[in-house]
């Protein structure tokens, strides 16, 4: 059976993918805490679901290594990364957000990369705030280093996003993550597809998950006021794009993000 490895795979919407992708695939979920992912494989197990999990902090090389490792043992095939874990603005200082949503996703296709074969593909979460910021504000050129430099490519994001004073700086440098993760996900594109491989991000809103409800009081809810519908999207809205993303179906959906914001970014 395919394997499909979820990071971020305990809780929210890599839980609820887990659930939709776990009726023709292996699950194995990735998580930073060994008691939600007992929790999570013990819930997909009740519903029948084949599933196992590893610890593992995205922004430790070795750690990406050794999930990928565990999910191909004996002989498994991993025919899909979803990559949902990250931290929002009140989760971690601007440094943290950074480390975790930008090299932390550079960590996962770097060791997903060379087991990409023919229909496999990786399915990176961004966000609205990626495509809020005006692109003048954005250091594509920085971009780069992110690859061949880690630590001056956080430091270069930390100052930018320092430019909005301390009260959103961590917002800023939220945003400014996952505007690398659209940005990244494209350019990954012909380095999956020269193996017949596929890369799509998928950029989430304002959803009901423990995250979002981290950040309602904090600009989340304020971004309805503007949205086509007037809610929360539910963790099952944005599995489905996540796994249909994921799935065979979409064989020629590569290089592009997809944006999931209930119509907030049309009604701004």
């Amino acid at each position: 059976m395919n394997t499909a490895v979820i990071t971020g795979g305990a809780g929210g919407m890599g839980l609820a993918t887990a659930k939709l992708l776990g009726h023709d695939h292996r699950i194995v979920i990735a998580d930073l805490g060994q008691e939600r992912i007992d929790d999570a494989v013990k819930e997909l197990t009740a519903l029948g679901i084949t599933a196992s999990g590893v610890v593992c902090d995205v922004t430790d090389e070795q750690s990406v290594r050794d999930l990928l490792t565990a999910a191909t043992s004996d002989g498994n095939r991993v025919r899909t990364v979803v990559h949902t874990a990250g931290v929002s603005p009140q989760m971690g200082k601007p440094d943290l957000i950074v480390r975790i949503n930008a090299l932390g996703t550079v960590n996962i296709a770097r060791a997903f990369l060379p087991l990409a074969q023919e229909g496999d593909v990786l399915v990176n979460v961004a966000s609205y705030a990626g495509h809020a910021l005006p692109a003048i504000l954005i250091p594509f050129r920085r971009f780069r280093l992110a690859e061949s430099d880690p630590a001056r490519f956080v430091r270069s994001l930390v100052r930018r996003a320092a430019l909005v004073g301390r009260k959103q700086h961590a917002g800023f440098a939220y945003a400014l993550s996952k505007a690398y993760v659209i940005w990244y996900s494209e350019r990954l594109a012909a380095r999956f597809g020269a193996r017949g491989a596929r890369v799509v991000s998928v950029s989430p809103g304002s959803f009901e998950t423990a995250m979002g409800r981290l950040e309602a009081d904090h600009g989340a809810a304020d971004l309805l006021k503007a949205a086509a519908l007037k809610r929360f999207g539910k963790p099952e809205e944005i599995a489905a794009v996540l796994a249909f993303c994921a799935s065979e179906a979409p064989g020629y959906l590569t290089g592009t993000d997809i944006l999931v914001d209930g119509g907030t970014r049309a009604g701004r």
